[in-house]
């Protein structure tokens, strides 16, 4: 079993946690946890349940549904990792701006590419 949504809820965590300027001590402090579960967390080394999911959510004041908002990786067929990176450096650069930023990306791609 593959713990990709690991590391992609506790990638979001971290960013969130320091887009609010919070330590993994300050964030547990605040959710009630020690600061290695929050770090265990962050580094995909703990399998989170929904209501402690939902008290970091909480301490970070933020929906639960944001800390799935992000961009899913993308398995690209021929598996050389290089397309695959790439894909994914410009999915993690786009995970972090708001809607009009992503519309704006999007229009210029096209324009690049002549795509409709």
């Amino acid at each position: 079993m593959s713990n990709n949504i690991l590391k992609l809820v506790g990638s979001k965590i971290r960013d969130l946690r320091k887009e609010k300027g919070l330590s993994q001590e300050q964030l547990g402090e605040i959710a009630g946890f020690h600061f290695s579960y929050i770090g265990g967390i962050e580094r995909a080394e703990k399998n989170i349940s929904l209501l402690n999911l939902a008290k970091i959510a909480d301490a970070l004041d933020t929906e639960i549904y944001e800390l799935f908002s992000y961009t899913r990786l993308i398995k690209v067929s021929d598996h050389t990792g290089s397309k695959e990176d790439e894909i994914n450096k410009i999915l993690e650069l786009l995970s972090s701006r708001n809607m009009n930023d992503i519309r704006k990306a999007r229009l210029i791609i096209k324009e690049v590419f002549k795509q409709d």
